[in-house]
């Protein structure tokens, strides 16, 4: 009994030290990458002299980050609900949308074209726009990120369903399955890598969105708060919340990945893909 606990240690050990191996090889080249470029970052700031209102030096940013902690951590409470909220509504419109236009192959010939047409439309251009129509309030930053965030998880919807492999269709259609059988049990099943491809696309732009839209008329979050640092030429406080925007980005994307790994753990397994 002794042996076969000692054993079963030494089994999981070794899997946790191969686990760690991995991920150190994974991610460590990006992490040394990053490290590298703010010790360059810091010394150039210091032997170069610049002054902290035209480029802060990282240690000047963290200190920021503590000394102003209270407001920035009000203001990205702000930003953060706006992120969260504006990117469900992204979600929903584009799955839905997504499924119609693969369901209806006219309606697919009708609102395609337009929909890739309204991408040459640029979102920060209609901030304003949607400020002065929606009033002065929630809606239109929502709005942006959803404009933000839509396509790319629309489009993959759209390509996930459409390439299903027609043998499963054709043997569900000769079980006499119907259509939403065939949808339910092999389309939506085969496009949800697809579907998880577009949504991490998306997710990195649901905090650039937020910022534009408090850009374009807010009266809180982080895209606020750096228009009045950069009128105080507190660039310190500018970089800090562009810090913290990032790490919403980066955490929204991870949190997105993390939610694939748990619900589809065959497609990275059978694709290689993010293992």
């Amino acid at each position: 009994m002794t042996l076969d606990t000692t054993t079963a240690s030494a089994v999981a050990a070794a899997s946790t030290e191969s686990r760690w191996r991995r991920h150190a090889w994974q991610y460590g080249p990006a992490v040394t990458i990053v490290v590298v470029a703010l010790g360059l970052w810091e010394l150039l700031i210091r032997v170069l002299d610049v002054p902290r209102f035209l480029w802060p030096a990282p240690s000047l940013i963290v200190a920021t980050l503590r000394d102003d902690a209270g407001p920035l951590a009000g203001h990205s409470w702000t930003t953060l609900r706006e992120v969260l909220l504006g990117f469900l509504i992204a979600l929903t419109a584009g799955l839905v949308i997504g499924v119609l236009l693969h369901l209806s192959e006219t309606l697919r010939r009708g609102v395609l074209p337009i929909l890739i047409a309204s991408q040459s439309v640029p979102t920060v251009v209609l901030a304003p726009v949607l400020v002065l129509v929606m009033g002065f309030n929630i809606g239109p930053i929502l709005a942006v990120i959803a404009l933000f965030c839509f396509f790319p998880i629309a489009v993959n919807t759209i390509d996930g369903l459409s390439s299903v492999d027609r043998e499963y269709v054709r043997m569900m259609q000769t079980l006499d399955a119907s259509r939403r059988s065939i949808f339910r049990r092999v389309e939506f099943p085969s496009a949800l890598p697809f579907i998880f491809t577009g949504t991490r696309i998306g997710a990195t732009y649901a905090a650039i969105g937020a910022v534009f839209g408090e850009w374009a008329g807010s009266d809180g979050g982080l895209g606020w708060l750096m228009i009045q640092a950069k009128g105080r030429l507190d660039t310190p406080l500018v970089f800090a919340a562009v810090a913290i925007i990032t790490s919403m980005a980066v955490s929204l994307f991870l949190l997105v990945a993390l939610v694939e790994r748990l619900t589809i753990p065959w497609a990275r397994s059978r694709g290689g893909r993010m293992k």
